[in-house]
């Protein structure tokens, strides 16, 4: 399994997740062994430029945090992108260390249909409007060199719009919407025939008093014998064992006997962070 995301190049530089993703790139526990990111950096971000959304030359900076190499490709030359992606495949592959693909195009037309960019960058979208779109020009490269023959990229343009329209023509057929044909991989059993949820009926998750009283005894007692326990946690598993003796809980106590009876179902339990792991709430 190769994880690779995809971003946009406002988004890469602005959104803090994209940083403190990276910081966990390399946790034990946490790694992915090395994600690649492919960021589509058309030059704006809805209609801001990049000198005001930014403080870094590219948007890309952000992962020099963690040493990823960063590849920058002229996305008008599909060689040059599949060469960079193979490259950035093998760095992954070899390596195990996050890789950033940042791909340098353009934005042809609006963020979405009530956008004009001419409005908010009309010298960049003067520009953009002169150039020849990188499918034709491709192809015109391959026509050239004699790669394919016209005929054979219009039966291929021909193709791909039979497709779209094919489907287009069958989505106006569909009057009901099946909520199953949405999930990638249905889950067997959750949905009746018609696409709905089954009624939701959840089995009874009570435990017995002596159970929650053993698990309370457990979480307030020191397992190993002769422990010199510090007397500020010596104090907190005394209160413990008092609210058991009372049938009095707290959240930390009630968190306890939750994982408690998961635990003597035999069923693993993995605390993640700080403040889980030392009991602070």
């Amino acid at each position: 399994v190769m994880s690779i995301l995809l971003h946009g190049d406002a988004a890469f530089a602005g959104q803090g997740v994209v940083y403190e993703t990276f910081h966990l790139s390399d946790l034990p526990s946490y790694t992915t062994n090395g994600t690649i990111h492919v960021v589509v950096n058309n030059q704006i971000g809805f209609t801001t430029d990049p000198r005001m959304a930014r403080s870094s030359p590219y948007p890309t900076d952000v992962a020099r945090v963690v040493n990823a190499p960063i590849f920058h490709v002229n996305a008008d030359d599909p060689e040059a992108v599949m060469y960079v992606c193979n490259v950035a495949a093998e760095w992954r592959n070899t390596f195990n260390k996050d890789v950033v693909v940042d791909l340098v195009c353009y934005r042809r037309r609006g963020h979405n249909e009530m956008d004009e960019p001419m409005f908010t960058q009309p010298l960049m979208y003067k520009q953009i409007h002169k150039q020849v779109p990188v499918l034709k020009k491709y192809a015109d490269k391959l026509i050239a060199d004699g790669t394919v023959t016209l005929q054979e990229f219009e039966e291929e343009i021909a193709k791909y719009d039979r497709i779209c329209e094919e489907a287009y023509t069958r989505s106006k057929d569909n009057k009901i919407l099946h909520i199953k044909h949405w999930l990638d991989s249905p889950w067997p059993g959750f949905f009746n025939v018609d696409g709905e949820p089954k009624s939701m009926s959840c089995p009874p998750t009570g435990i017995s008093e002596d159970l929650l009283t053993h698990i309370g005894n457990v979480a307030s007692s020191v397992p190993v014998k002769d422990f010199k326990i510090h007397s500020g946690l010596s104090r907190i598993l005394k209160a413990r064992l008092e609210m058991t003796k009372n049938r009095v809980v707290d959240w930390a106590l009630a968190e306890y006997m939750a994982f408690g009876s998961v635990l003597k179902e035999g069923i693993h339990v993995r605390l993640s962070g700080q403040d889980v792991e030392r009991g602070t709430f």
